[in-house]
């Protein structure tokens, strides 16, 4: 495997993140303005998986004032970079974002029918603790999965 870093979004990488939302997502996917907007955003972090080749991947975290826990609101991994542990990466980087910023839980929705990220996010601790009928723009359902995450020794300001 390529090395592999991640580190927040910068605006030079929104080209490549939204070729990736669009090679990712057939629905809902985020625009290219959203996205503009996510990585000048203090509270929703997009953080970026870079390896040899390029982006292989994105996260974004949402953090509220005063919740508990914080959302994962979007993943998206190069098919070409799959199977190569750059999802969980970015997962472990989601989890620790949120820690360090005095969250309690990570929460995420995921499709019903998407079994391999439903089996990634099984397999990382989290347990699904609801669904959303007719939640995606195909109608879809969205199951809802949170993970318990230890608390940060510092955590920062959010």
């Amino acid at each position: 495997m390529s090395s592999l870093s991640i580190r927040p979004a910068k605006l030079n990488d929104l080209d490549a993140i939204l070729a990736l939302e669009l090679a990712v997502f057939a629905t809902d996917r985020l625009s290219r303005r959203s996205l503009r907007a996510f990585i000048a955003s203090p509270h929703r972090p997009l953080l970026v998986a870079i390896s040899d080749e390029g982006l292989a991947g994105y996260a974004l975290v949402a953090l509220r004032k005063r919740a508990a826990a914080a959302r994962l609101y979007s993943i998206a991994v190069d098919q070409r970079s799959g199977r190569r542990g750059i999802g969980r990466a970015l997962m472990a980087a989601c989890e620790h974002y949120a820690a360090a910023h005095g969250r309690r839980a990570l929460r995420l929705e995921v499709r019903s029918d998407n079994q391999p990220a439903i089996a990634l996010y099984e397999r990382l601790g989290f347990r699904q603790f609801g669904h959303y009928d007719n939640y995606y723009a195909d109608g879809a359902r969205a199951l809802r999965f949170e993970k318990s995450l230890a608390a940060a020794a510092s955590p920062a300001q959010s």
